[in-house]
């Protein structure tokens, strides 16, 4: 089992959208990190000192993330994380039947 980090992204904050918000809140470069399972997620998470109130949950599991900021991803790499290109991940996930998450107790 794996934990991933995508691509670091700078987003252009306009407005006051969700994301200009975030951007404002967080610095205009961040990018996500994503597992196989939740528990390794959290268990990075920890290990690299994230909130789990940063925590975004979907049933989608490659929508389940931690967003990032430059230091916190090359924390995670470091720290055994698998850089990968977003968008091929999740289309390796729902292709393995892997990408919605079961039902949590």
């Amino acid at each position: 089992m794996t934990v991933y980090v995508d691509g670091l992204f700078t987003a252009t904050p306009q407005g006051d959208t969700p994301l200009a918000q975030q951007a404002r809140r967080n610095g205009n470069r961040w990018c996500h990190m994503t597992a196989d399972t939740l528990d390794e997620l959290h268990a990075m998470a920890d290990k690299i000192g994230l909130r789990r109130a940063w925590f975004q949950s979907s049933h989608l599991l490659h929508h389940c993330h931690y967003d990032l900021v430059p230091s916190k991803r090359t924390a995670a790499v470091r720290a055994g994380a698998v850089e990968v290109n977003s968008r091929e991940h999740a289309r390796q996930l729902h292709a393995d039947g892997r990408a919605v998450l079961e039902a949590q107790p």
